[in-house]
């Protein structure tokens, strides 16, 4: 039998040929009503699934990891890496979308009147960036169990990383709940193998779904900015993450695709940076061999505020509103919009279409109408799909990066002096 990761390949491969092929049946069609049923509920049990067990996977991996960290003196070198990686991507990612835009203009030759009916029927949702800002503090701070269970990441993440340090600090005397939470987070993993067994399943089902319910006069229409997004977030996950990553680890891109496969595909099936966390992590920590404390540091973290696609989205989709209204954005217009789309990605929860919960924001900043979101909804969930797996490749490419560069640190003579040893220097040699 295949290996797994072969398995969600063909799976992959299968759903795209057959959802394509479904078109020829008429929509009257009582095969297709009766597969577009099983597809949803196979597709919709593989996706709650995985949101059963992300929310404890993130917390006891973000507690463990900063708990472990703090102990061996690599907290903040580890943060200091882990931001700047973020933000450095996410910076080249806009810079990406918008030279592309300027340079094919999007949307230059539509006429928004075509649009007309579905911006009237949209009521957009006014965000200043004011507002935005105040409600993601706010978003931040919250009642951890009520956070647990209504799902939200971002508080969730907050708690855990205070729990860690605190638990680094009571020293001995918490010792216990820290071996706990490790039990607990192996308990997890060992689930989440149990479900990686339904992959392909699941998998199968979700892109036949997709690709059978796309709206093909609506992409012919709108063709050129889908093209647009999608050669712009593939040059930034096979020329600029690979080329990051070849320069501070000197592993080879096809080393990586290989290692990080199955993650990439579920995060392309399932449009969740989020539900992908159980996955991505078991890629990162046994394929990619990236030491535990730092995949469970690193991917959470960076499923919550590592967005790279949508950042690129973000981008190219105000330049390509701007172009459709016949306004021609400045440099400092333009400047503005990548400001803003770097807060606005950050803030956006990693579930699908999230990028359309902080788009309104990224268009008011430089005037465009909030309305012109009706545009861009129903080709989104197409769209979401490349830029969610270029999410997902961000946060494991910044895994394997910031290994190697932590593992770098711990040869230096400070480092060894004061007895600082990685779990496993030559993770990623």
């Amino acid at each position: 039998m295949p290996r797994l990761n072969t398995q969600i390949l063909i799976a992959a491969l299968l759903g795209i040929l057959l959802g394509a092929s479904i078109g020829l049946l008429g929509d009257d069609s009582l095969t297709k009503e009766y597969l577009f049923y099983g597809s949803g509920i196979v597709g919709n049990v593989f996706v709650d699934l995985l949101k059963m067990v992300m929310i404890p996977l993130i917390f006891t991996s973000i507690v463990v990891g900063v708990a472990n960290l703090q102990a061996h003196h690599q907290a903040r070198r580890v943060w200091q890496y882990t931001l700047l990686f973020f933000v450095s991507t996410m910076a080249l990612a806009m810079v990406v979308a918008l030279v592309a835009s300027n340079i094919f203009k999007p949307g230059a030759g539509l006429h928004l009147a075509m649009f007309a009916d579905a911006m009237h029927n949209f009521q957009a949702k006014q965000l200043t960036p004011a507002d935005f800002f105040a409600q993601f503090l706010r978003s931040l701070f919250q009642n951890p169990f009520a956070a647990l269970a209504q799902g939200n990441i971002l508080p969730v993440v907050v708690f855990a990383l205070f729990l860690g340090v605190a638990l680094v600090m009571g020293g001995a005397r918490y010792q216990h709940i820290l071996n706990m939470m490790q039990e607990f987070l192996d308990l997890i993993m060992r689930m989440v193998g149990w479900i990686m067994r339904l992959a392909p399943l699941g998998i199968f089902a979700l892109l036949f779904k997709l690709v059978a319910t796309q709206n093909t006069e609506l992409l012919t229409t709108v063709g050129g900015f889908i093209v647009l997004v999608f050669a712009t977030t593939l040059f930034h996950a096979m020329v600029v993450l690979p080329f990051i990553l070849y320069l501070f680890t000197k592993k080879s891109p096809l080393w990586f695709w290989r290692g990080a496969r199955e993650a990439l595909i579920t995060a392309f099936a399932t449009s969740s940076s989020s539900a992908t966390v159980p996955i991505t992590l078991r890629c990162v920590e046994t394929n990619l061999q990236v030491r535990k404390n730092i995949a469970g540091f690193v991917v959470p973290l960076g499923a919550t505020i590592n967005m790279d696609g949508t950042a690129l989205y973000e981008a190219a989709a105000a330049l390509f509103v701007a172009n459709l209204v016949g306004i021609e954005l400045s440099l400092a217009q333009q400047l503005i919009v990548f400001c803003t789309a770097m807060i606005a990605s950050m803030g956006a929860p990693g579930v699908p279409s999230a990028g359309m919960v902080t788009m309104v924001m990224v268009l008011q900043s430089v005037g465009l109408p909030a309305e012109a979101i009706a545009i861009l909804l129903p080709i989104d969930r197409l769209l979401d799909t490349i830029r969610t797996a270029v999410n997902v490749q961000g946060d494991m490419v910044g895994s394997v990066v910031v290994d190697r560069l932590v593992s770098n640190g711990l040869q230096e003579p400070d480092s060894q002096a004061n007895g600082v040893q990685g779990n496993n220097p030559d993770a990623t040699s």
